[in-house]
Protein backbone atom coordinates (compact mmCIF):
# COMPACT_ATOMS: atom_id res chain seq x y z
CA UNK A 1 0.00 0.00 0.00
CA UNK A 2 0.85 3.34 -0.92
CA UNK A 3 -0.23 5.50 1.92
CA UNK A 4 -0.86 9.69 1.79
CA UNK A 5 -1.91 12.09 4.45
CA UNK A 6 -5.39 13.06 3.94
CA UNK A 7 -5.09 17.11 3.75
CA UNK A 8 -8.89 16.99 4.53
CA UNK A 9 -9.01 14.90 7.19
CA UNK A 10 -6.30 16.48 8.76
CA UNK A 11 -7.85 19.89 8.85
CA UNK A 12 -11.30 17.98 10.20
CA UNK A 13 -9.25 16.56 13.44
CA UNK A 14 -7.27 19.74 13.84
CA UNK A 15 -10.60 22.03 14.07
CA UNK A 16 -12.05 19.60 16.43
CA UNK A 17 -9.06 19.39 18.14
CA UNK A 18 -8.52 23.37 18.67
CA UNK A 19 -12.04 23.56 19.53
CA UNK A 20 -11.98 21.79 22.37
CA UNK A 21 -9.05 22.94 23.61
CA UNK A 22 -10.22 26.20 23.08
CA UNK A 23 -13.46 25.88 24.82
CA UNK A 24 -12.19 24.68 27.69
CA UNK A 25 -9.28 27.63 27.93
CA UNK A 26 -12.16 30.19 27.32
CA UNK A 27 -14.47 29.28 29.75
CA UNK A 28 -12.90 30.64 32.40
CA UNK A 29 -11.06 33.76 30.57
CA UNK A 30 -11.99 36.48 27.58
CA UNK A 31 -8.69 36.80 26.37
CA UNK A 32 -5.48 34.31 26.34
CA UNK A 33 -1.82 35.66 26.60
CA UNK A 34 1.59 35.11 25.38
CA UNK A 35 2.85 33.33 28.23
CA UNK A 36 -0.80 31.25 28.73
CA UNK A 37 -0.09 30.58 24.97
CA UNK A 38 3.32 28.80 25.40
CA UNK A 39 1.64 27.10 28.40
CA UNK A 40 -1.62 26.51 26.63
CA UNK A 41 -1.16 22.77 25.46
CA UNK A 42 0.91 19.52 26.64
CA UNK A 43 2.62 19.43 23.11
CA UNK A 44 5.09 22.38 23.14
CA UNK A 45 4.90 22.17 19.17
CA UNK A 46 1.61 23.40 18.81
CA UNK A 47 1.95 26.02 21.23
CA UNK A 48 5.08 27.65 19.53
CA UNK A 49 3.36 27.25 16.38
CA UNK A 50 0.13 29.62 17.43
CA UNK A 51 2.87 32.50 18.56
CA UNK A 52 4.28 31.86 14.86
CA UNK A 53 0.88 32.28 13.41
CA UNK A 54 0.25 35.10 15.17
CA UNK A 55 3.41 36.98 14.35
CA UNK A 56 3.21 35.89 10.62
CA UNK A 57 -0.52 38.04 10.91
CA UNK A 58 0.69 40.23 12.50
CA UNK A 59 3.99 41.04 10.67
CA UNK A 60 1.88 40.81 7.59
CA UNK A 61 -0.75 43.51 8.71
CA UNK A 62 1.70 45.95 9.83
CA UNK A 63 2.72 46.27 5.80
CA UNK A 64 -0.65 47.30 5.26
CA UNK A 65 -0.53 50.41 7.21
CA UNK A 66 3.30 51.09 5.83
CA UNK A 67 3.00 55.17 4.34
CA UNK A 68 4.59 55.63 1.04
CA UNK A 69 6.03 59.27 2.75
CA UNK A 70 8.20 58.35 5.38
CA UNK A 71 11.43 56.02 4.97
CA UNK A 72 11.24 52.67 6.94
CA UNK A 73 14.33 51.82 5.88
CA UNK A 74 16.15 54.69 8.02
CA UNK A 75 18.20 52.77 10.83
CA UNK A 76 16.05 55.37 13.58
CA UNK A 77 12.48 53.92 12.41
CA UNK A 78 14.00 50.20 12.28
CA UNK A 79 15.21 50.49 15.63
CA UNK A 80 12.34 52.35 16.82
CA UNK A 81 9.73 50.07 15.19
CA UNK A 82 11.82 46.74 16.77
CA UNK A 83 11.23 48.79 19.68
CA UNK A 84 7.69 49.03 19.30
CA UNK A 85 7.18 45.39 18.45
CA UNK A 86 9.35 44.00 21.13
CA UNK A 87 7.29 46.26 23.66
CA UNK A 88 3.53 45.29 21.86
CA UNK A 89 4.64 41.33 21.84
CA UNK A 90 4.84 41.27 25.72
CA UNK A 91 1.21 42.56 25.44
CA UNK A 92 -0.53 39.73 23.51
CA UNK A 93 -4.28 39.28 24.49
CA UNK A 94 -6.02 37.50 22.03
CA UNK A 95 -10.02 36.40 21.68
CA UNK A 96 -11.40 32.99 21.16
CA UNK A 97 -12.60 34.20 18.06
CA UNK A 98 -9.37 35.71 16.84
CA UNK A 99 -7.66 32.61 18.64
CA UNK A 100 -9.41 29.81 17.05
CA UNK A 101 -8.22 29.57 13.33
CA UNK A 102 -4.52 30.56 15.07
CA UNK A 103 -4.92 27.23 17.29
CA UNK A 104 -6.40 25.09 14.37
CA UNK A 105 -3.39 25.86 11.52
CA UNK A 106 -0.85 25.30 14.26
CA UNK A 107 -2.68 22.20 15.41
CA UNK A 108 -2.08 20.97 11.54
CA UNK A 109 1.17 22.07 10.75
CA UNK A 110 1.83 20.00 13.97
CA UNK A 111 0.32 16.95 12.42
CA UNK A 112 2.17 17.61 9.39
CA UNK A 113 6.19 17.57 10.89
CA UNK A 114 5.09 14.90 12.69
CA UNK A 115 3.68 12.22 10.16
CA UNK A 116 4.75 14.06 6.88
CA UNK A 117 8.09 15.88 7.96
CA UNK A 118 9.39 15.67 4.45
CA UNK A 119 5.90 17.34 3.11
CA UNK A 120 6.46 19.88 5.57
CA UNK A 121 10.34 20.69 4.49
CA UNK A 122 8.29 21.44 1.05
CA UNK A 123 5.68 23.76 2.06
CA UNK A 124 9.16 25.81 3.71
CA UNK A 125 11.14 25.55 1.26
CA UNK A 126 8.65 26.40 -1.48
CA UNK A 127 9.83 23.39 -3.88
CA UNK A 128 7.11 24.51 -6.46
CA UNK A 129 8.82 27.29 -8.09
CA UNK A 130 6.82 30.41 -6.45
CA UNK A 131 10.27 32.17 -6.37
CA UNK A 132 13.20 32.43 -3.91
CA UNK A 133 13.50 32.03 -0.46
CA UNK A 134 15.06 34.31 1.85
CA UNK A 135 17.26 32.55 4.41
CA UNK A 136 16.84 35.08 7.20
CA UNK A 137 12.92 33.64 6.96
CA UNK A 138 14.61 30.10 6.72
CA UNK A 139 16.00 30.45 9.97
CA UNK A 140 12.96 32.37 11.47
CA UNK A 141 11.11 28.99 10.45
CA UNK A 142 13.51 26.95 12.57
CA UNK A 143 12.98 28.80 15.49
CA UNK A 144 9.45 27.69 15.98
CA UNK A 145 10.28 24.10 15.96
CA UNK A 146 10.75 21.51 18.17
CA UNK A 147 9.98 18.29 16.41
CA UNK A 148 11.99 16.88 13.41
CA UNK A 149 14.08 19.92 12.95
CA UNK A 150 17.85 19.06 12.79
CA UNK A 151 17.68 19.10 9.00
CA UNK A 152 16.36 22.48 8.41
CA UNK A 153 18.72 23.79 11.22
CA UNK A 154 21.45 22.23 9.54
CA UNK A 155 20.49 23.34 6.19
CA UNK A 156 20.85 27.08 7.73
CA UNK A 157 23.71 26.49 9.40
CA UNK A 158 24.95 26.06 5.59
CA UNK A 159 23.75 28.63 3.79
CA UNK A 160 24.57 31.16 6.59
CA UNK A 161 28.28 29.59 6.33
CA UNK A 162 27.72 30.29 2.57
CA UNK A 163 26.77 33.95 3.59
CA UNK A 164 24.08 33.37 1.42
CA UNK A 165 21.24 35.94 1.16
CA UNK A 166 18.06 34.26 -1.08
CA UNK A 167 18.06 30.79 -2.37
CA UNK A 168 16.03 28.86 -4.97
CA UNK A 169 13.39 26.01 -3.91
CA UNK A 170 15.34 23.65 -6.19
CA UNK A 171 19.13 24.63 -4.71
CA UNK A 172 17.59 24.26 -1.27
CA UNK A 173 15.83 20.54 -1.92
CA UNK A 174 19.26 19.40 -3.36
CA UNK A 175 21.35 20.79 -0.13
CA UNK A 176 18.55 19.48 1.66
CA UNK A 177 18.82 16.07 -0.05
CA UNK A 178 22.73 15.65 1.08
CA UNK A 179 21.98 16.76 4.50
CA UNK A 180 19.22 14.32 5.06
CA UNK A 181 22.03 11.62 4.23
CA UNK A 182 24.42 13.47 6.45
CA UNK A 183 22.83 13.49 9.47
CA UNK A 184 21.24 10.62 9.18
CA UNK A 185 17.70 11.44 9.93
CA UNK A 186 15.06 9.34 11.34
CA UNK A 187 11.34 11.06 12.04
CA UNK A 188 10.99 11.19 15.72
CA UNK A 189 8.58 8.77 17.61
CA UNK A 190 4.99 9.29 17.01
CA UNK A 191 3.16 7.45 19.65
CA UNK A 192 4.13 9.46 22.47
CA UNK A 193 2.35 12.67 20.49
CA UNK A 194 -0.47 10.50 19.55
CA UNK A 195 -1.45 9.99 23.07
CA UNK A 196 -0.99 13.77 23.83
CA UNK A 197 -3.66 14.70 21.27
CA UNK A 198 -6.00 12.02 22.11
CA UNK A 199 -6.09 13.31 25.57
CA UNK A 200 -8.16 15.93 23.98
CA UNK A 201 -10.06 14.19 20.74
CA UNK A 202 -8.84 10.80 19.85
CA UNK A 203 -6.41 9.95 17.56
CA UNK A 204 -6.25 7.71 14.51
CA UNK A 205 -4.01 7.70 12.22
CA UNK A 206 -5.56 5.86 9.76
CA UNK A 207 -8.28 7.76 9.54
CA UNK A 208 -5.49 10.27 8.73
CA UNK A 209 -3.90 8.67 5.67
CA UNK A 210 -5.44 8.17 1.73
CA UNK A 211 -4.35 4.72 0.91
CA UNK A 212 -3.89 3.92 -2.67
CA UNK A 213 -3.14 0.08 -3.75
CA UNK A 214 -0.39 0.00 -5.70
CA UNK A 215 -0.27 -1.82 -9.12
CA UNK A 216 2.48 -4.65 -9.72
CA UNK A 217 4.87 -4.03 -11.92
CA UNK A 218 5.00 -6.06 -15.45
CA UNK A 219 7.86 -6.67 -16.63
CA UNK A 220 9.06 -4.67 -19.33
CA UNK A 221 7.85 -5.65 -22.89
CA UNK A 222 10.39 -6.33 -25.76
CA UNK A 223 7.57 -4.72 -28.42
CA UNK A 224 5.39 -2.32 -26.33
CA UNK A 225 1.83 -2.18 -27.94
CA UNK A 226 2.01 1.79 -28.92
CA UNK A 227 5.68 1.08 -29.80
CA UNK A 228 4.71 3.02 -33.07
CA UNK A 229 3.17 5.58 -31.44
CA UNK A 230 5.78 9.09 -31.69
CA UNK A 231 7.63 9.76 -28.75
CA UNK A 232 10.19 12.38 -29.52
CA UNK A 233 7.97 15.74 -28.96
CA UNK A 234 4.79 14.01 -26.81
CA UNK A 235 1.76 15.92 -26.44
CA UNK A 236 -0.38 16.46 -23.04
CA UNK A 237 -3.67 14.62 -23.64
CA UNK A 238 -6.65 16.57 -22.38
CA UNK A 239 -7.94 13.16 -21.26
CA UNK A 240 -5.81 12.45 -18.71
CA UNK A 241 -5.58 15.54 -16.01
CA UNK A 242 -3.29 13.24 -13.06
CA UNK A 243 -0.29 14.39 -13.00
CA UNK A 244 2.86 12.26 -11.64
CA UNK A 245 4.14 16.18 -10.47
CA UNK A 246 1.34 16.86 -8.34
CA UNK A 247 1.25 13.51 -6.99
CA UNK A 248 4.95 12.63 -5.38
CA UNK A 249 5.54 13.42 -2.06
CA UNK A 250 8.63 14.58 -0.49
CA UNK A 251 9.46 11.41 0.20
CA UNK A 252 9.44 10.07 -2.73
CA UNK A 253 10.89 12.79 -4.59
CA UNK A 254 13.85 12.39 -2.37
CA UNK A 255 14.07 8.68 -2.86
CA UNK A 256 13.49 8.60 -6.82
CA UNK A 257 15.98 11.89 -7.04
CA UNK A 258 18.41 10.25 -5.40
CA UNK A 259 18.16 6.53 -6.16
CA UNK A 260 17.04 7.07 -10.15
CA UNK A 261 17.97 10.21 -11.25
CA UNK A 262 21.63 10.54 -10.37
CA UNK A 263 20.80 12.48 -7.22
CA UNK A 264 19.92 15.42 -9.54
CA UNK A 265 17.17 17.33 -9.08
CA UNK A 266 17.22 19.03 -12.19
CA UNK A 267 17.33 15.84 -14.18
CA UNK A 268 14.51 14.55 -11.95
CA UNK A 269 12.25 17.34 -12.42
CA UNK A 270 12.76 17.37 -16.44
CA UNK A 271 11.85 13.68 -16.76
CA UNK A 272 9.03 13.87 -14.38
CA UNK A 273 7.61 16.47 -17.06
CA UNK A 274 8.37 14.19 -19.66
CA UNK A 275 6.28 11.56 -18.64
CA UNK A 276 3.82 13.95 -18.00
CA UNK A 277 3.52 14.83 -21.48
CA UNK A 278 2.93 10.56 -22.72
CA UNK A 279 -0.43 9.85 -23.61
CA UNK A 280 -0.74 6.29 -22.71
CA UNK A 281 1.57 3.59 -20.58
CA UNK A 282 3.35 2.31 -23.82
CA UNK A 283 4.51 5.47 -24.73
CA UNK A 284 6.10 5.48 -20.54
CA UNK A 285 6.99 1.83 -21.01
CA UNK A 286 8.85 2.43 -24.29
CA UNK A 287 10.90 5.68 -23.28
CA UNK A 288 11.95 3.88 -19.34
CA UNK A 289 12.99 0.81 -21.96
CA UNK A 290 15.46 3.28 -24.24
CA UNK A 291 16.44 5.74 -21.57
CA UNK A 292 17.24 4.11 -18.23
CA UNK A 293 18.42 0.31 -19.15
CA UNK A 294 20.41 1.12 -15.50
CA UNK A 295 17.79 0.66 -13.52
CA UNK A 296 17.12 -1.81 -11.13
CA UNK A 297 13.80 -3.45 -12.00
CA UNK A 298 13.69 -5.61 -8.77
CA UNK A 299 14.72 -2.43 -6.59
CA UNK A 300 11.59 -1.16 -4.05
CA UNK A 301 12.71 2.62 -5.70
CA UNK A 302 11.64 1.34 -9.34
CA UNK A 303 8.57 -0.43 -8.32
CA UNK A 304 7.54 2.40 -6.55
CA UNK A 305 8.41 4.97 -9.56
CA UNK A 306 6.77 2.72 -11.88
CA UNK A 307 3.74 2.43 -9.79
CA UNK A 308 2.93 5.77 -9.87
CA UNK A 309 3.59 6.02 -13.48
CA UNK A 310 0.56 2.93 -13.84
CA UNK A 311 -1.77 4.96 -11.73
CA UNK A 312 -1.29 8.01 -13.99
CA UNK A 313 -2.60 6.02 -16.93
CA UNK A 314 -5.21 3.89 -15.33
CA UNK A 315 -6.87 6.97 -14.57
CA UNK A 316 -7.32 7.84 -18.52
CA UNK A 317 -10.66 5.06 -18.51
Amino acid sequence: MDEKISIRAIEQYSNSFASKLASTFFQKKEKITGPEILALCEIKQVNLLVIKELMDRWNRESEKWKSTFFDYEAPEVKQAMAQFKNTLSNQIAVSKTDFLPLLETAVSKTLFLLLAPYDFYSNVLDLKGKGLLKVEELKNETRYLKINKAPLEKLVEKLEQKKADLITGNEAFAMLDHILEEVNFTPEDIESYVAAFSKWVPLNLDELLEAHVAMKTPPLPQEPASASAPISTPVASSKNEFRIKDSLTVNQKFMFTKILFFGDFEIFSEAIDRFDQFDNLGQAIKHIEENYPQWDRESEEYEEFFAVVQRKFSRQA
